[in-house]
C-alpha cells in the first residue's frame, strides 16, 4: 500500500488532546502505524544524567496514530483525505480530495 502521510508533510490532528493542531511529520512507523510531528504530542521524561547527556526533565514529541492525522490540502489548508493519480508521465502521485490539487510536487 502506497503511503498517504510521508515525512515532510503538513498535518492537521484530528483527535486527541492536540486537537486542531498542525505540524510538520518529522518521520514515519509504517509497521507500526504511527509518525512523530513536530510541536504535538509533547511528553515530558525524567532522564538520568549520563557522561554525554545532561539529566533532568526533557520536553520531546511522542508518536501519534496515522488515524488521528489528516494533511493538509495544499490550497485550502483544511484537512483533507488523500487519493491517488497516474499522470501522463507515468508517476503516480498523490491527490487531495477535498480541492483535488496534487500533494506531491
Amino acid at each position: 500500500m502506497a503511503a498517504k502521510i510521508k515525512k515532510g508533510d503538513t498535518v492537521i490532528v484530528m483527535a486527541g488532546r492536540d486537537k486542531g493542531k498542525r505540524g510538520e511529520v518529522r518521520a514515519v512507523m509504517p509497521t507500526e502505524r504511527r509518525a512523530i510531528v513536530a510541536g504535538v504530542n509533547l511528553v515530558r521524561r525524567h532522564t538520568r544524567q549520563t557522561a554525554q547527556t545532561e539529566g533532568g526533565i526533557i520536553t520531546k514529541e511522542a508518536t501519534i496514530h496515522l488515524s488521528n492525522l489528516a494533511i493538509a490540502d495544499p490550497k485550502t489548508g483544511k484537512p483533507t483525505r488523500v487519493g491517488f493519480k497516474i499522470l501522463d508521465d507515468g508517476r503516480k502521485v498523490r491527490v487531495a480530495r477535498r480541492s483535488g490539487d496534487l500533494i506531491d510536487g
